[in-house]
């Protein structure tokens, strides 16, 4: 079975449409092997299986699509030095404590399989020993059910954990009874992270409250100059004045198109409103 060229730019349109995913014809072939299972177990044509999803009248198969086209690549304390500034430049900045009796509010966008919003969570942990009072919630979220789910189940190989410092790994990680090749991140801290879909491209993300710091790394890069500039202002509207964007070490934002401050090579801070003064460390 062969996806035509017709099909896959009607495919492809959809998908970065709907998506933010760029597919150029490089990438055919590739489609083709990642969705011709699933074209075979429907019993459709791929010309079948494009018109299905074009339609509109199978939401569920949408879901299908998305996990088998999106690519999840992430490890733990990627890009360390973030978690670095995060802890010595942000947290002190935010001044979020005992006083304000609030947790901090931490979103970890396009999470994958959960490496990112769980690193998160041990550097937090580990940084309440300096901010005493210090509590957090950390909202982790991604398009793909599939990886959502290994997300939420905190299973990880030794391979996998080998970036995590020894002293976190012995505190946050216990070893699988049934496999010692495997590892899971302890109930309590699982328990910090909030799990759900959410695609980056929608008009309304429908976040409860505004954020004081946003993880969006390494997802920009995939889509389009006009999609990048949607979803920054999304993000920025969802960070409450004063909070921080890091994005991934090969991307940036215009300065003179969106009210943030440059702090760190790719972290940003939200300006406050003009005759407020940014509270600083």
């Amino acid at each position: 079975m062969t996806l035509s060229r017709r099909d896959f730019e009607r495919l492809g349109a959809f998908i970065e449409q709907r998506f933010g995913i760029r597919m150029p014809l490089a990438k055919k072939t590739l489609l083709e092997s990642r969705l011709g299972k699933r074209v075979h177990q429907l019993g459709l044509t791929f010309s079948g299986y494009c018109d299905r999803i074009l339609s509109g009248s199978s939401p569920e198969e949408l879901v299908e699509l998305v996990d088998r086209v999106t690519t999840n690549k992430t490890d733990f304390f990627r890009e360390p030095y973030h978690f670095e500034v995060l802890v010595n430049e942000c947290l002190p900045a935010l001044h979020i404590g005992p006083r304000e009796g609030r947790a901090l509010r931490v979103w970890s966008a396009a999470c994958s399989t959960g490496e990112e919003p769980y690193s998160l969570a041990m550097v937090l942990a580990e940084a309440a020993k300096r901010f005493p009072g210090l509590h957090f919630h950390i909202l982790a979220t991604d398009l793909s059910n599939r990886v959502l789910r290994r997300a939420a189940a905190g299973l990880y190989t030794e391979e996998q954990v080998s970036a995590i410092p020894l002293p976190l790994r012995r505190r946050f990680l216990l070893r699988s009874v049934d496999d010692p090749s495997v590892v899971r991140v302890r109930r309590a801290l699982r328990e910090r992270v909030e799990l759900r879909r959410l695609n980056l491209l929608d008009d309304d993300y429908d976040l409860p409250q505004a954020m004081d710091v946003i993880f969006c790394r390494n997802v920009l890069i995939y889509f389009s100059r006009t999609l990048q500039l949607e979803v920054v202002g999304r993000l920025h509207a969802a960070l409450v004045p004063g909070g921080f964007l890091f994005l991934g070490h090969s991307e940036s934002l215009p300065a003179r198109e969106f009210p943030f401050d440059l702090v760190a090579p790719t972290v940003y801070r939200r300006r406050e409103p003009r005759g407020r003064k940014a509270r600083s460390a």
